[in-house]
């Protein structure tokens, strides 16, 4: 399948640059490259692109242009992943993305363009309604809760904690495996231990890993 993309940047040498990588992946179709927030909202309600790669900081504050955007887009187009690009860790600027659920957004550092593989992962999963955090975002929101005893994940193993984290990056249970170095059987019964512990047996199999996303965001933010 391939992958409608638009992509937002303010940077005229980061938009030159991240198109050309792009043009290089088959199964992705740059449709349109944008340089603000006002851009990024006409292009996609003209092209109704299967995902959106945007930077965070655009004009005219270069703060939290992005991530407004991203929401909006969410909002006016559900069928669209948006995956914004951060060039350093910000949990407060993931939590602020992610607070009001998690599905079909991503958020990478921007050193993870040059990987098109784990960029490409990150745009499907994202069009399919998946999330996708850069580990790097997900290690600095862990550490900012660490100290804290109420968090919610206190009752977790290292290996339960470790699957989780595996799991709000948006990978499935065959590449938690894979990357664990454990079967995916035992990625499964740590997966419902974790639904267990965090109180979300009653839920459906997908609510449940979107729900365990939220809980690890809220508890690490």
């Amino acid at each position: 399948m391939v992958l409608r993309i638009v992509f937002a940047d303010d940077n005229y040498l980061v938009r030159e640059g991240v198109s050309a990588l792009l043009g290089q992946i088959d199964e992705l179709e740059l449709v349109e490259t944008v340089d603000a927030p006002d851009g990024l909202l006409k292009a996609v309600a003209i092209h109704r692109p299967d995902a959106v790669l945007t930077d965070i900081r655009m004009p005219p504050s270069h703060t939290m242009e992005g991530i407004v955007a991203a929401k909006q887009i969410r909002t006016q187009h559900p069928g669209t992943g948006v995956v914004v690009l951060s060039q350093y860790v910000e949990p407060d600027y993931a939590f602020a993305l992610l607070e009001d659920g998690v599905a079909g957004l991503g958020y990478l550092l921007k050193e993870r363009v040059t990987q098109l593989d784990e960029l490409v992962r990150a745009l499907h999963e994202v069009s399919r309604g998946g999330s996708a955090l850069d580990p790097k975002v997900v290690e600095g929101l862990m550490a900012r809760k660490a100290d804290e005893q109420e968090s919610r994940l206190l009752g977790l193993t290292e290996k339960e904690r470790s699957v989780l984290e595996s799991m709000a990056t948006g990978r499935n249970n065959a590449t938690i495996a894979k990357t664990l170095y454990m079967s995916e059987r035992a990625v499964e019964k740590h997966i419902s231990s974790v639904f267990q512990k965090l109180g979300l047996v009653e839920e459906a199999e997908i609510n449940r890993r979107v729900m365990a996303v939220l809980a690890y965001v809220e508890a690490t933010t």
